[in-house]
């Protein structure tokens, strides 16, 4: 008697179109794009709002930053975590960091970047760390905690305009700031380690681009540029060997050098006053992605789409240019439009031949909707979510094919599949009609559907970007 119940039960299902079963349909490849910003807490740029705030207030802030990139189906922070010298998470190695806490050394009464990271997660949206590796303190008069390095090793530090740097040439810079990074990648649940243009600090210059100030360590350029490559080849290796896949991003100044390619100006000379050879770290690999700081406009001297396709032609590593959203209407630019914003970022759709991606200065002209800018990236760009692009020069292997079941009820579609060893998410598919949609979960193997789609594709998501073919399952 069970028996036939169950035969009458699948019968009656299939005559309402309400079972699904696999199919040979093939779902479209997964969309793939970076979408990231910088959220910035030197001088409480971007994060938290102001120094000293109430635990509950700075993770509601935080909450409220990832909630905005998930609404707008953005899939990457870039969270900063050393400012200067210090720790927005908990370090043995720097003290607590004074943009968050209020006074340097001491604690905010929680962990930022854990939180960051378990909030972000829960989003599907991964965390890229954001350290500088060379900087001591932006002013000179900020208060120090006794244990900050301009205290206990004030040989390696120089005076340079406002700032305190630490001397990048010295060996025991480069294996502190390399310390201080493979420490959060080992403690940490990290998706990327980031670093910024801050190599060698920005010289005032006269209008000739001649530097106003000379770093005071004796060496010559040469020199320093050698010190800055070794410094890069090392962190890039370091992570690789204990987890390959955290991706590692560069973010340098836009312009190699001036004059290249023809026709770009700039009195900043990044390769001479930063002893910055970013073209060589993009040549070489030794980064995963690079965003070099493309904020100028598409019809100017300094042209976005003129810097975006020289870049793109350096190296085989994905290129994901910095793109000011905080220029709209500004006085750095007056009368910027949003538009101007639109176009950068179709063209870094479509310039050059590697991975499209594109990272957003910064997170605070999102959240305050810069000229209506975050309704124009919906429109336009963002109608569905994306996934980061794979890594294939790190791994090519991908993971396994899950199985699907699927069931109805209530005019609502539950969904299970088997879970994927080393899977960092899943990505679902669905079809209505001609039109396939995708969704993104994480970490979980279940979920539930409004509406009865026509089919439904899962596909398993490695930690390096890989994707699985999809199991597809199809009504009946």
């Amino acid at each position: 008697m069970l028996r036939n119940f169950f035969i009458v039960a699948m019968l009656f299902g299939a005559a309402f179109g309400q079972r699904y079963v696999p199919t040979s349909e093939q779902a479209p490849m997964v969309p793939r794009e970076f979408r990231a910003a910088w959220v910035a807490c030197v001088y409480n740029i971007d994060w938290p709002s102001r120094k000293g705030l109430a635990v509950s207030s700075q993770q509601a802030e935080m909450r409220a930053i990832l909630d905005r990139l998930a609404s707008m189906k953005m899939n990457a922070i870039i969270f900063q975590v050393r400012p200067n010298a210090d720790a927005v998470y908990q370090s043995r190695l720097e003290p607590w960091s004074h943009w968050v806490s209020g006074a340097q050394g001491r604690s905010p009464g929680y962990d930022p970047l854990a939180y960051c990271i378990q909030q972000a997660h829960a989003r599907g949206i991964e965390v890229h760390a954001w350290f500088n590796p060379f900087r001591a303190l932006p002013n000179k008069n900020l208060a120090t905690a006794s244990n900050h390095v301009v205290r206990t090793n004030p040989s390696v530090i120089r005076d340079f305009k406002t700032y305190k740097w630490m001397d990048p040439s010295s060996s025991f810079t480069q294996r502190r700031a390399l310390s201080v990074i493979m420490d959060v990648v080992n403690r940490y649940d990290v998706d990327g380690v980031h670093i910024d243009d801050y190599f060698y600090p920005y010289p005032d210059v006269d209008k000739l681009g001649r530097a106003k100030q000379v770093f005071p360590d004796g060496k010559s350029p040469a020199s320093r540029r050698s010190a800055v490559d070794s410094f890069v080849s090392k962190m890039y290796s370091s992570v690789k060997a204990k987890k390959p896949w955290v991706r590692v991003g560069i973010s340098p100044f836009g312009i190699w050098r001036p004059g290249v390619p023809a026709g770009t100006t700039a009195r900043i000379d990044a390769y001479h006053h930063l002893s910055a050879d970013s073209r060589k770290w993009l040549q070489k690999g030794w980064c995963d992605y690079l965003s070099p700081q493309l904020y100028w406009r598409i019809n100017s001297e300094q042209s976005y789409s003129r810097l975006l396709a020289w870049w793109r032609g350096q190296g085989s590593r994905p290129v994901w240019p910095g793109i000011s959203t905080a220029r709209i209407n500004s006085t750095e630019d007056p009368g910027r439009p949003v538009s101007e914003i639109v176009n950068q970022v179709s063209l870094s759709r479509s310039v050059g031949k590697n991975y499209v991606g594109h990272v957003f200065w910064s997170m605070k002209s999102l959240m305050n909707n810069r000229g209506g800018v975050n309704g124009a990236l919906v429109k336009n760009f963002y109608q569905e979510p994306a996934l980061v692009p794979p890594m294939p020069w790190v791994s090519r292997t991908a993971p396994a094919t899950p199985n699907v079941n699927a069931s109805v009820s209530g005019g609502n579609v539950s969904i299970a599949w088997s879970a994927i060893p080393n899977c960092q998410k899943y990505a679902v598919q669905v079809r209505t009609g001609r039109v396939w949609r995708m969704s993104t979960v994480t970490p979980g193997t279940k979920m539930t559907l409004k509406g009865v789609p026509d089919a439904i594709a899962i596909s398993a998501v490695d930690r390096n970007g890989n994707t699985s073919p999809p199991r597809v399952v199809a009504r009946q």
